[in-house]
């Protein structure tokens, strides 16, 4: 044994990879060591393999796959940093929207907690009676793209407030006319690559620089309308009581639905938030 080679032990400790983890990145051809005894078959280590075992650590704590792994080690030893600014920003968008699910299970079990876990308590929602509405054309600034609803609806409203507040328009005077809108134009619930809409009713001379941005007029509709008071999570519980509406009454739902946000998840407890739902309806 040289000098620079570190036994796979004193290895393990330097890096705090354990042995197991150390012969898996070996068999892999992630880390292999830079020697092994012919005779024995124990890994040595060099100095320089440090760094990259702590690099593998650390995108492994981060959540990527052995594959991902390699394939980033790779891309920066070829000083590919497009595909690796890629790799982190779809990881970054899981992560989202896994703290997302998790933020709704926690308020869900918050509330098991204080209900003492009664089933029918926890999922108790406050949903208004169904009642019909002849909505006026709107004139919005709007975004659409296809993506994760927690991920998605969020980012949107945060680009299109960035617009509207942007020190031009604040000095045209742009006024918000109504509450953000969230516009669903699929026909099924989709997981991912969901048809995100997310409009702000403005008035007055808007300057638009995001060509996927645009002012454009909502049309008018008639709908079957509910205000739903409680987390985002239980909002199905509003469409389920439109839509039983709209059959008992031989209306026909149609077109993309739309939820009105009328506070900010940031600023009231779930529990307050008040959300509207519209669906557009004509006779069967």
């Amino acid at each position: 044994m040289s000098v620079d080679q570190i036994p796979i032990g004193k290895f393990s400790f330097m890096t705090r990879l354990s042995q197991k983890a150390l012969r898996l990145y070996d068999r892999k051809g992630l880390l292999v060591p830079e020697a092994k005894d012919p005779f024995t078959g124990y890994r040595y280590y060099t100095v320089p393999q440090l760094e990259k075992g702590m690099k593998i650590k650390t995108l492994s704590f981060l959540g990527f796959s052995l594959e991902e792994i390699s394939m980033l080690l790779d891309a920066e030893s070829t000083g590919n940093y497009e595909q690796m600014g890629a790799c982190f920003r779809k990881k970054l968008e899981e992560t989202q929207s896994e703290i997302w699910k998790l933020q709704r299970i926690e308020g869900i079990l918050q509330g098991a907690c204080k209900h003492n876990g009664k089933i029918v308590e926890i999922f108790k929602m406050s949903v208004t009676e169904p009642v019909i509405k002849e909505i006026p054309e709107i004139r919005v600034v709007s975004k659409r793209e296809k993506g994760t609803f927690a991920v998605t609806i969020g980012k949107l409203i945060g680009e299109i407030c960035a617009c509207v507040d942007s020190p031009e328009n604040q000095r045209n005077r742009i006024k918000v006319t109504g509450p953000v809108m969230f516009l669903c134009h699929d026909e099924e619930y989709k997981e991912t690559d969901a048809d995100i809409e997310i409009a702000i009713p403005v008035s007055g001379r808007i300057l638009v620089e995001d060509p996927k941005m645009e002012i454009k007029a909502i049309p008018a509709a008639r709908v079957v309308s509910i205000i739903y008071r409680g987390p985002y999570l239980g909002v199905e519980a509003g469409y389920n009581r439109v839509f039983s509406y709209a059959e008992e009454n031989n209306l026909e739902p149609f077109g993309p639905s739309r939820e009105l946000y009328f506070n900010d998840p940031a600023e009231v407890p779930e529990e307050e938030l008040m959300t509207e739902v519209q669906v557009q309806i004509r006779e069967k």
